[in-house]
């Protein structure tokens, strides 16, 4: 690794949130860092690189494919980390992960596809273990918030010596949109269980990420549909609270951490997360009509994906992969996690993960940004294979984060 020409490479760095990385980095890279960008496209990533000013200058560009396994395999044996926003994932990923694994390279995604995550355990979680690979999903705002966020609880319970943790719901209150990218991603999947069927069972079953099956707790049924009053959770909440578009993909990625770290959260451990409604007299229908919504929504956008003219269909109607807001847009959006635990010995805890902008663009670029740079320049735990972002970086991230004037704080509740 210290032989490597690059600290970071920056795959896919000509499409939005690439950009939007890139512009962080800028900022946030440590005086001497090596930094490439790399695509399709030598002209566009020159242009992207230009557009950067003076800081970015000595960047050099690298030329790779999604569809060329040699370009990625000889970009992956260049640099010690490679940070990817070239999605969806399922489609275009497969071959920069192997790359990453053969080659013993550090790797971050903002993948939020339960079927990617499965394909890059069952395909090269054992190569990337044994040449000492990093492979880190979802660190995005899917799922870092998640993720450390438990983490942290459980060490506050740890500290405390309040006992194993139990059960545990995150609500979410966000201001920000869905990207095309995501629903690009989306579309990914359900086209990939029309192909297959079989791989719905890893979209619905709360432990479909697990390391080890032998080891998946009984803690009965865990279920992503909410709708209910904000109470329920906890008395300081009001309103109602709905489904979490995100919470099918979130709560796998917490589940497998706990896995990974050999299933300290304890063996009563449910987890689950929700999104606010708010608490005006028309909550209740709010949430409903979210709840309903999603359901309805991924209903359709299967059904559709079965068939060519439902896919011409959506191609038309849904928000085009690479666009986004514009800056003052994702500037003034924000997110607020809460999540709200319970102890065997009887505590309480919360965990409050906020921070300024656009969960996914303005606040991803950060979040992402600041796993490249963990993954080059911190000392981690020597875990290896397909990770989750507690499980590879945990301390290093969150102290990252809050230099990065992120929130993230547990107190008692």
């Amino acid at each position: 690794m210290a032989e490597r020409e690059f600290d970071i490479v920056l795959f896919g760095a000509t499409g939005f949130v690439g950009k939007l990385t890139a512009e962080y980095l800028r900022e946030a890279a440590p005086a001497g860092a090596r930094i490439a960008l790399a695509g399709r496209s030598p002209q566009k990533l020159a242009a992207v690189r230009d557009e950067l000013g003076p800081a970015a200058a000595e960047w050099q560009l690298v030329q790779a494919n999604s569809n060329d396994q040699a370009s990625l395999d000889a970009l992956a044996a260049r640099t010690k980390v490679v940070v990817t926003t070239v999605g969806p994932y399922l489609r275009y990923g497969l071959p920069l992960v192997q790359a990453c694994a053969e080659n013993g390279t550090h790797y971050a995604d903002l993948t939020g596809e339960p079927l990617f995550v499965r394909d890059c355990i069952d395909r090269f979680g054992d190569k990337a273990a044994e040449t000492g690979a990093k492979i880190v999903n979802s660190c995005g705002y899917d799922s870092i918030p998640s993720d450390l966020s438990v983490y942290e609880l459980y060490k506050r319970s740890v500290a405390d010596n309040a006992g194993e943790l139990t059960d545990t719901t995150l609500v979410a209150a966000l201001k920000g949109g869905a990207s095309g990218g995501t629903i690009d991603s989306g579309r990914a999947m359900m086209e990939a269980i029309a192909a297959d069927p079989k791989k719905a069972s890893i979209m619905s079953h709360p432990y479909s990420l697990s390391p080890d099956k032998t080891m998946d707790p009984d803690v009965g049924r865990q279920t992503d549909q909410a709708l209910e009053r904000a109470e329920n959770i906890d008395p300081s909440l009001r309103g109602w609270v709905a489904t979490f578009v995100m919470a099918a993909h979130n709560t796998k990625i917490v589940r497998r951490t706990n896995g990974l770290l050999g299933w300290p959260y304890g063996k009563n451990f449910r987890y689950r997360e929700v999104m606010s409604a708010g608490s005006s007299p028309a909550a209740p229908l709010v949430a409903a009509g979210i709840s309903g919504g999603i359901v309805a929504t991924m209903a359709a956008g299967a059904v559709l994906s079965r068939v060519g003219f439902g896919r011409k269909l959506l191609d038309r109607v849904v928000p085009k992969p690479g666009t986004g807001p514009d800056e003052k847009a994702r500037r003034s959006g924000w997110f607020t996690m809460r999540t709200f635990a319970h102890t065997t010995s009887g505590a309480k805890y919360l965990c409050t993960f906020a921070a300024q902008g656009d969960p996914g663009y303005q606040a991803t670029s950060v979040l992402l940004g600041q796993s490249g740079l963990a993954l080059a320049f911190d000392k981690l735990p020597e875990i290896a294979g397909i990770l989750t972002p507690a499980s590879a970086m945990g301390d290093a991230l969150t102290d990252r984060l809050r230099k990065a004037d992120m929130t993230i704080e547990v107190t008692t509740v």
